[in-house]
Order: C-alpha cells, then structure tokens, then sequence
C-alpha cells in the first residue's frame, strides 16, 4: 500500500518566515494555512502569512516525515534557505503545482 506524507516549507509573500511542517495532504493543509492567514490568526503559519509553498519532500512512512520535520525545524535559517535553494532556487511558489 503506498503512502503520502509531505516535509513542506512555506513562507510569506516577501519570503521572510519560514514555517516547517508536514502532513498527509498537502493540498489541503495549504488551504488551512491561507485559510488561518486570512482569518483568525490561530497558528504562526496563519499569524505570519505563510502560506506559500517553497519546498516539499514525498514520505512513505509517516515516521519519515515526522523526523524529517524535526530535523528541518531544529535547523538555522541559513541552512533552511540552502535546502529551498537546492529544490527551488528561484523561490517560486509551488501552491499550483501540488497534485
């Protein structure tokens, strides 16, 4: 049986804050993300407006993401930018290109 699970990384739009997560979805988890942006607020995602997607790595065990998650977050910026870099150097947003 295959699995989806998503390392992501969004940011806003004048690409300032990065927010590091995961999910099983990624589609919609954006949608939350915008969703809390431009409503109330609850999460950093949603209270730093970060629902542009920059970076994305596919799991097939939830267990992967997770570590993968942690690891990321546990980074300095500077790294954080040199793996969105690697994968998306012109730091374009990815939002439409989630299947």
């Amino acid at each position: 049986m295959n699995h989806n699970y998503f390392t992501y990384i969004t940011t806003n739009k004048s690409r300032k804050v990065l927010y590091t997560g995961m999910t099983n979805d990624l589609r919609t988890r954006l949608e939350q993300h915008k969703e809390d942006a431009m409503g109330a607020k609850k999460t950093f995602a949603g209270k730093y407006n970060c629902y542009y997607l920059v970076f994305w790595e596919r799991h097939q065990y939830v267990n992967y993401a997770i570590e993968r998650e942690h690891e990321i977050k546990g980074w300095k910026r500077f790294k954080k930018v040199a793996l969105i870099n690697e994968f998306n150097p012109e730091w374009r947003f990815l939002n439409d290109e989630v299947d």
